[in-house]
């Protein structure tokens, strides 16, 4: 029995959109995962993991997870200031789904770069 999607989805006011385009986006899911497996981490250790990621990028993004809830930003009153990032609660629930998508991917991603090369 296939499942519904809400057929709200397709209005541009769409609350589910709005969701989705925060922590469906490259760097959302790859620093989703890191933190997911590595822990609590620092800035510099997120974005040595991510090489191709800009600092100003890895900064919008935290800051969007942040915002969403997904990521806890803990700042610790040292000198130097110490920033630590780790998932949330909310953050952990995304996990499950986000590794089913990762399985997905990994089965289908050498059919669709091969379907890729024949439409180009």
């Amino acid at each position: 029995m296939k499942t519904k999607f809400d057929t709200d989805m397709v209005s541009p006011k769409c609350p589910i959109r709005n969701v989705l385009s925060r922590i469906c986006d490259k760097w959302s899911i790859l620093v989703l995962c890191i933190l997911e497996q590595e822990g609590i981490m620092r800035f510099n250790a997120l974005h040595k993991n991510i090489p191709d990621i800009s600092q100003k990028m890895l900064t919008v993004t935290l800051r969007t997870l942040e915002e969403d809830g997904l990521v806890k930003r803990n700042i610790y009153a040292e000198v130097p200031p110490r920033v630590e990032y780790n998932l949330t609660e909310r953050g952990n629930s995304f996990v499950p789904l986000l590794k089913e998508l990762v399985i997905w991917a990994k089965e289908n991603m050498d059919e669709i770069i091969s379907q890729r090369a024949n439409i180009s």
